[in-house]
């Protein structure tokens, strides 16, 4: 190779990174005040969005393009969730995952929509037992994952939030036992992780319970600053009225710690994969929608698919389905 055509592909690779960086800096960092988040002016942000499946599936399905990016945006979600099933990049390969994760964030940002990315795992990560293979990891994996996941997206704004395990869970003691001082450390210890790697975006907590119950931080929170904490309030958590129970298990910790409900969403028992935690109708859209606005709490619905349940379209035209009818036009009310 000559040594003009050299610089010329050192100027070009130059501009490529230089727009790369561009296009990660595009949006706002976001950060953690009081009991909000909020962008760099201090301005309070609540995000209302959706969590795609697994990108690995999306991929196999056709669908993990840019155009996807473009249907969420279209719906007036501000915010999306990438739930990374530890046995999906297994079975790809770490490197290959991550080059899925570098194209949803690239056409996230460019769309001007912040990214969650999730581990994505359920049961009792100190027994080592889950609810399905799929969910299957171990500390050792968990903190391998978080510290590549700081050093490649640390600087990246788009990359607004770490989950940090989806839904801790003993199942009643089924999976075996896990108290909070035990969760408390493990969650330091990946927060600890992902901070001295780099990592700049907002670490989430995951409540006990399937991620529901946040009631130990009434006596117990982390004492680590710049967090915040989860909960996924599916419909069947409590019976109704929810409003006076969401508020004894997870509503009170807006008072003091900004709040992301990462999953919530319903079908009806007619709709495919309908299974029992996520029966409802419009009421349970209705009530968790206006209980979170009125106290400017995020949320996430489950989830963008035409397969995984609840989902929100019906075909590879983004055809919405029940829910999604709902929250399309739940979202677009905000604009």
């Amino acid at each position: 190779m000559g040594l003009h055509l050299k610089l010329f592909v050192l100027a070009c690779t130059s501009l490529l990174s230089f727009s790369t960086i561009l296009a990660q800096q595009s949006l706002d960092r976001i950060t953690v005040k009081g009991n909000s988040f909020v962008n760099q002016k201090g301005d309070t942000i609540v995000f209302r969005g959706m969590s795609s499946s697994d990108p690995d599936k999306l991929k196999n399905d056709g669908l993990w393009t840019k155009q996807y990016f473009e249907e969420i945006k279209d719906w007036g979600a501000n915010l999306v969730r990438f739930p990374v099933h530890p046995k999906r990049v297994r079975d790809r390969g770490l490197q290959e995952y991550l080059k899925l994760l570098d194209d949803g964030i690239k056409w996230a940002g460019e769309l001007g929509i912040y990214v969650v990315i999730d581990w994505h795992s359920i049961g009792n990560l100190y027994t080592g037992i889950y609810l399905l293979d799929i969910y299957d990891t171990t500390q050792k994996e968990t903190f391998n994952f978080w510290r590549t996941i700081a050093q490649r997206y640390g600087k990246n704004t788009t990359v607004a939030f770490y989950e940090i395990f989806n839904e801790p869970t003993t199942d009643q003691n089924r999976f075996g036992a896990l108290d909070w001082d035990s969760w408390k450390a493990f969650n330091k210890q990946a927060i600890t992780i992902i901070r001295a790697n780099g990592g700049e975006g907002i670490p989430l907590v995951a409540g006990f319970n399937w991620a529901y119950d946040l009631t130990p931080l009434k006596f117990s929170p982390l004492d680590i600053e710049g967090i915040g904490y989860v909960s996924h309030p599916y419909p069947q958590k409590r019976a109704k009225p929810w409003e006076e129970k969401w508020t004894r298990d997870w509503g009170f910790a807006k008072n003091n710690y900004p709040i992301i409900l990462t999953e919530m969403g319903f079908c009806g028992p007619e709709d495919p994969g309908a299974h029992v935690p996520v029966i409802s109708d419009e009421s349970y859209g209705t009530a968790i929608t206006q209980y979170c606005d009125q106290r400017q709490i995020s949320y996430v619905v489950w989830v963008f698919d035409m397969d995984w349940a609840p989902n929100m379209y019906t075909d590879k035209k983004f055809t919405p389905s029940r829910q999604g009818k709902f929250f399309k036009q739940k979202f677009n009310s905000y604009q």
